[in-house]
């Protein structure tokens, strides 16, 4: 059994049904699609958590699936921003906690608004980061919509 990260900790206290699933990391690649592969998932079951930051309202989470990317104009609609782009990677660890490849909304440094793509609702079960490279957590979208109290709608678009 790998180590417990702060991420599984908080699932565990908040009771919800998961399962891990580890892969071998390569630094070079940490591409959502490339976990799925590894994981034996569908990229579009694989979702990845952004920063990012509005001009309102700061700092929120997006969560979309792995195989697509951030609709911006979307995301700063549900938030309440006029605009809002990805917080720069430099500074992704200070605001979350998490380093690129492990970000998830569990456990960052504060309480982030989180807004989830509305293709999570496809799915028995996604899969998200654990909160370190190289394991994902996978569990069911209404459990992890709910324990975040997210916020759902289409922030998504194709690559």
């Amino acid at each position: 059994m790998a180590a417990k990260t702060n991420a599984i900790r908080i699932i565990e206290q908040l009771g919800i049904p998961y399962e891990t699933r580890e892969y071998e990391v390569d630094p070079e690649d940490l591409a959502a699609e490339t976990v799925a592969a590894k994981i034996g998932m569908p990229p579009e079951q694989v979702f990845k958590t952004l920063a990012a930051v509005g001009d309102r309202n700061g700092i929120c989470l997006a969560v979309i699936p792995g195989n697509s990317q951030l609709d911006l104009k979307a995301l700063a609609q549900l938030s309440g921003n006029r605009k809002i782009e990805l917080a720069p990677l430099k500074d992704v660890q200070n605001l979350t906690g998490y380093i690129r490849g492990a970000v998830t909304a569990f456990g960052c440094r504060k309480d982030y608004p989180v807004f989830v793509d509305e293709t999570a609702w496809l799915w028995d079960v996604i899969s998200i980061s654990a909160g370190m490279r190289g394991m994902q957590v996978l569990m069911a979208p209404d459990r992890y919509i709910e324990a975040l109290s997210a916020t759902v709608g289409a922030i998504a678009k194709d690559k």
